[in-house]
C-alpha cells in the first residue's frame, strides 16, 4: 500500500510534481519552500528540521518527504521525529531531474562546461542570461556604489565564462517548450551552444509514490539523523 505522506519540496519542482503526482490521495499535505534557501544551506537545515519537528503530533501520515538533494549539506544533520523521513541520493536537482546521479555523471563526463536549465530555476531568474545579469544589478545596487556593483557584475560574468553549453532538461510540463526557448535565448545572448535533453521522471516520482529503495533513497528511521557520505551513497542516517 502506498504510504500516507508529507511532501517537503523545493520550488524548483513545482511543475514536476504537480505534473507526476498533482492528484495523489496519499499526499497528505504538500509545502513548498524558496530556491534561494539552496544557498544558505545552515538556514534551510533550521528550516527543514523545523517543518519536519510540525509534524510529529500528525496521525494522518506515515513518513514526510523531502523533495531535496544534499544541497551543499543543507539536509544534513537533520533528525528524524516521530516520521521518518526520505530523500533521494543525489547531491543536487539536477541529479533528480535526470533519474538518477549515474546518468548526471555520464552527462558531466561528456559536457563538463554544461550549465543546466529548467523551467523551476528559469522562473527564478537563477540562469545566466540577460535577466539574471538584470536582477543581480538590481540587488547589488541596494548595497554597493557604482564601482562596486560593476566589479561584482564582471566577476559573476567571469564565472559564467568557463561554461559554454546550456543544457535544457525537459521533463514534460505544460511549459516545457516556453522554457526552452528561454533557455535557448539564455544561450544566444552567451554566446553558448543551446542543447535540450528529456529528463528522467522516474528518481521524482519514486520519491512521491513511495518506492523508496535503498540504492536510490535514503530513509532515516525516527531518533536517527541524517549524514553526509563521502562515497557513492552520497547520504547516510546515524542511528541513536
Amino acid at each position: 500500500m502506498t504510504p500516507r505522506i508529507a511532501l517537503l519540496a523545493c520550488n524548483v519542482f513545482e511543475r514536476e510534481i504537480a505534473l507526476l503526482a498533482g492528484d495523489a490521495p496519499h499526499i497528505v499535505e504538500t509545502r513548498f519552500f524558496e530556491i534561494a534557501l539552496h544557498d544558505r544551506p545552515d538556514e534551510m537545515r533550521v528550516k527543514l528540521q523545523s517543518e519536519l519537528d510540525s509534524f510529529d503530533a500528525r496521525d494522518d501520515i506515515d513518513a514526510i518527504v523531502l523533495a531535496y538533494g544534499l544541497c551543499g549539506l543543507g539536509t544534513a544533520g537533520l533528525r528524524a521525529g516521530r516520521h521518518p523521513f526520505v530523500l533521494p541520493r543525489a547531491h543536487d536537482c539536477i541529479t533528480v531531474f535526470l533519474g538518477s546521479k549515474e546518468r548526471y555523471a555520464a552527462h558531466q563526463r561528456t559536457c563538463p562546461t554544461c550549465y543546466y536549465y529548467t523551467p523551476g530555476w528559469n522562473r527564478a531568474r537563477r540562469v545566466p542570461g540577460p535577466d539574471k545579469l538584470a536582477a543581480l544589478r538590481e540587488e547589488f545596487s541596494k548595497q554597493f556604489d557604482e564601482d562596486d556593483v560593476e566589479f561584482l557584475i564582471e566577476s559573476e560574468k567571469e564565472g559564467w565564462a568557463m561554461r559554454d553549453t546550456a543544457t535544457y532538461i525537459d521533463l514534460g510540463t505544460a511549459d516545457a517548450g516556453e522554457e526552452a526557448t528561454y533557455a535557448k535565448r539564455c544561450a544566444d545572448s552567451l554566446g553558448w551552444t543551446f542543447e535540450r535533453i528529456q529528463g528522467d521522471p522516474a528518481l521524482l516520482r519514486d520519491l512521491l509514490w513511495g518506492n523508496w529503495d535503498d540504492a536510490r533513497f535514503l530513509t532515516v528511521s525516527p531518533g536517527s539523523i541524517s549524514a553526509h557520505s563521502p562515497d557513492e551513497t552520497i547520504l547516510r542516517q546515524l542511528k541513536p
